[in-house]
C-alpha cells in the first residue's frame, strides 16, 4: 500500500521549478552575492556590446573632423558640434532620400500585408487543393540563401513575364519581390489556425462572405500578430541594401542606405563626421520603432487568438 505513495513523490517534486542555483543556496548571503554579481556583470557586458556602436556613431558625428581623426580616441567628445548633422541633412540631401525610403517602406508594408494575410487565410481556413504542398514549397524557399535569388529576381523585374514590363527604377521593383514573404505567411497561418472554426461558421450563418469574414472577424482577432508582421515588413524594407542597390540605379530614386553608400564612394569627398551623421539619422527611425513596439514582437508571435 505504501508503494504508490512513494512512487508519486518523485513525480510531485519533478514539477518544481529548476534552475542553476536552488532557492536554498540563494538564501545564503554568500551565494546570493556571487549570483547577482555574475548576473550584473553579464548584463552590463552584453548591453555595452550592443549599445556602444550606437553611442560611438552618434558621438563621433558631434566632433570636428580633426578630433575624429585624432590618433588617441576619446569616449566623450571634447566639444559638441551639430554642424555635421545639419550639413548631412542639407548638403547630402538626406531629407530627399529619407522620404524615398519612407515611401518604399509604406508601400512595401501595405502590399506585403495584403498578400501574406490573404495567402495565410486561404491556407489555414479555406484549405485549397494541394494547399499543404504549396505551403511546404513556401517553407522550403526559406532554406535558400537570399544571394541565390538575386539573379532570377533581377531578370524577372527587368522583363516582367507575360506583360514584358521593365520595373527597374520603380517602386514596384522593391514591392513585388517582397510581397509573398514565406516567414510572414507561416506566422500568420499558425495564428489563424488557433481561431475556432465556430466563429467563422457563425459569420457564414449571418450571411457574411469569405472576404467579410476575413475583414470583420479574423483581422480584428489578429491585431497582435499583424503588429509583429508590420514591424518586420517595415524594418526589412528600411534596412535592405543589396536589392535596392541593384534595381534603383537612378540616384534620385535611391533609398537612404544606397544613397549613403554612393556618396561615400563618390568623387566628391564627404567629411567622415558628416557621413557618420547621415548614418545616425538613418538609424533613428528603426531605433524609435523598436523602443515603441518591443513588447509586441515576442508577444505577437506567441499570443493566442482567444483568451478566457
Amino acid at each position: 500500500m505504501t508503494a504508490p505513495s512513494s512512487a508519486s513523490a518523485p513525480a510531485a517534486t519533478s514539477t518544481a521549478t529548476r534552475s542553476l542555483i536552488s532557492d536554498q543556496e540563494l538564501a545564503r548571503p554568500r551565494y546570493r552575492a556571487v549570483y547577482f554579481t555574475v548576473l550584473t556583470v553579464t548584463v552590463v557586458l552584453f548591453t555595452a556590446a550592443f549599445l556602444f556602436p550606437l553611442y560611438w556613431m552618434a558621438s563621433s558625428a558631434l566632433e570636428t573632423p580633426r578630433e575624429f581623426a585624432a590618433q588617441t580616441p576619446t569616449l566623450l567628445p571634447k566639444s559638441v558640434h551639430l554642424t555635421a548633422y545639419k550639413d548631412a541633412w542639407s548638403q547630402m540631401d538626406i531629407a530627399h532620400f529619407f522620404l524615398n525610403t519612407v515611401w518604399y517602406a509604406a508601400g512595401g508594408w501595405l502590399i506585403q500585408i495584403s498578400v501574406d494575410v490573404c495567402a495565410a487565410y486561404a491556407l489555414s481556413k479555406l484549405r485549397p487543393a494541394f494547399g499543404k504542398a504549396i505551403f511546404a514549397g513556401m517553407l522550403a524557399s526559406l532554406m535558400l540563401p537570399a544571394a541565390a535569388l538575386l539573379v532570377p529576381a533581377y531578370l524577372t523585374v527587368s522583363d516582367l513575364p507575360l506583360v514584358h514590363l521593365n520595373l527597374l527604377n520603380t517602386p514596384w521593383a522593391l514591392w513585388l519581390p517582397g510581397a509573398a514573404n514565406a516567414f510572414n505567411i507561416y506566422v500568420l497561418r499558425r495564428f489563424f489556425d488557433q481561431i475556432p472554426g465556430e466563429l467563422l461558421d457563425a459569420a457564414a450563418i449571418d450571411g457574411a462572405s469569405r472576404l467579410q469574414t476575413l475583414l470583420r472577424v479574423v483581422l480584428p482577432l489578429s491585431r497582435p500578430v499583424l503588429a509583429v508582421i508590420s514591424i518586420f515588413a517595415v524594418v526589412g524594407m528600411w534596412k535592405d541594401f543589396l536589392w535596392p542597390l541593384l534595381v534603383l540605379q537612378d540616384p534620385d530614386k535611391q533609398t537612404l542606405s544606397v544613397a549613403l553608400h554612393r556618396l561615400s564612394t563618390s568623387t566628391t569627398q564627404v567629411p567622415p563626421t558628416e557621413m557618420i551623421a547621415g548614418l545616425s539619422i538613418a538609424a533613428v527611425p528603426m531605433i524609435v520603432l523598436f523602443l515603441f513596439f518591443q513588447r509586441h514582437i515576442l508577444g505577437g508571435l506567441s499570443a493566442g487568438a482567444l483568451k478566457g
